[in-house]
C-alpha cells in the first residue's frame, strides 16, 4: 500500500472531500461522493480512496469493504479535464499527500480483504478499475457498463490489467476496441459482475453477501487473498512451498485456534480477525 500504517492511524480525524466513509460492524463502507461530476476521479479523489483502502488493509477489525456511490452514475472513470492538466480544487481534503502517484489497481491488490461493489448505476472507462479490484460486484439490472476511450483517441490501458484475470482475452480486447455498452446481464456473463438483482433489492443483496462472508474466518480470508495475490510472483517450482508456509501462518492465528475449538465443541465460532 502507498499509505503506511502510521499514516492511516489518524484515519478517523481526517476530512474527506470526495468520498464518504463509514465503519460499522466490521465493514468499511466507501461511498463515491462527486455526483455532480458523475463520480469521475482525479488525483485528490484517488488519494482518498487509496487512504481508505490502506486503513482497511492495516485494520484487522475491518473484515469487508463495500463500495457505493451517490448520484445517478456509479463512476464515469477519470475526470479528463483534471488529467489534462486543468487546476483541481482540493476542496478541504486533509488526506496526506502520497509518497508517489496513486495507481489504484495496485492499491486493491494490496487490500487482502473481501471488497464488494454495490453498483446502482452506470460504470464507464476507469470506473472498471474499481470493479476489477473488487472480489464481488453486485449490480442493479438497470446498470450499464462501457469502455468508450477509443472514441476519444484513448485506450483503457490500466483497465486491461484489471479485466484480464476475470475475462476471456478476446472478449476483453473486443470490449476495448468497439466501445460496446454492456447491460448488467452482459456484464454478468463476461464475469465483470458476480450478481445482478433488481434495483430495489440491491442494498439487501449486498447486505446478505457481507453477512455471509462475515460468518467465515476473517483471518483465513485475509491470508488466503494475500496468498492469491502473491502466488503470481512465485516461481512455479516454489508454489507448494510458499502455500505451505501460508497455511502454517493461517494455522497460527487466533481465529484458526478458535475455529478448531468450536468444531470440537460443536458450537459456532466467535471470530476476532486476529
Amino acid at each position: 500500500m502507498i499509505y503506511t500504517k502510521e499514516q492511516v492511524a489518524s484515519f478517523k480525524e481526517q476530512t474527506f472531500a470526495f468520498i464518504e466513509v463509514e465503519e460499522k460492524e466490521n465493514t468499511l463502507s466507501i461511498t463515491l461522493n462527486r455526483p455532480d461530476k458523475r463520480n469521475a476521479f482525479h488525483q485528490p479523489y484517488l488519494n482518498e480512496v487509496a487512504y481508505a483502502l490502506a486503513y482497511a488493509h492495516f485494520n484487522n477489525s475491518i473484515w469487508t469493504v463495500v463500495f457505493k456511490a451517490n448520484g445517478a452514475v456509479f463512476c464515469a472513470g477519470a475526470d479528463l479535464k483534471a488529467f489534462a492538466g486543468m487546476e483541481v480544487d482540493n476542496e478541504g481534503s486533509t488526506i496526506p499527500a502520497p509518497s508517489e502517484i496513486i495507481i489504484i489497481g495496485n492499491e486493491f491488490k494490496g487490500l487482502h480483504k473481501p471488497c464488494i461493489a454495490q453498483v446502482h448505476g452506470d460504470v464507464y472507462a476507469g470506473g472498471f478499475l474499481l470493479l476489477g479490484g473488487c472480489t464481488h460486484v453486485v449490480a442493479a439490472e438497470n446498470a450499464k457498463f462501457g469502455l468508450p476511450e477509443v472514441k476519444r483517441g484513448i485506450w483503457p490501458m490500466q483497465v486491461m490489467a484489471s479485466l484480464m484475470p476475470i475475462m476471456n482475452a478476446r472478449q476483453m480486447l473486443d470490449l476495448c476496441m468497439r466501445a460496446k455498452v454492456l447491460s448488467a446481464k452482459d456484464a454478468l456473463e463476461l464475469g465483470i459482475a458476480t450478481q445482478v438483482v433488481g434495483l430495489v433489492e440491491l442494498e439487501s443483496a449486498v447486505e446478505l453477501l457481507v453477512n455471509d462472508i462475515k460468518e467465515q474466518s476473517p483471518s483465513a480470508i485475509r491470508l488466503g487473498l494475500q496468498a492469491y495475490e502473491e502466488l503470481a510472483s512465485v516461481a512455479k517450482e516454489e508454489e507448494h512451498k510458499y502455500l505451505h508456509k501460508m497455511l502454517m501462518k493461517v494455522l497460527s492465528t487466533n481465529d484458526a485456534k478458535e475455529g478448531l475449538l468450536a468444531f470440537r465443541e460443536k458450537r459456532k465460532a466467535v471470530w476476532t480477525g486476529e
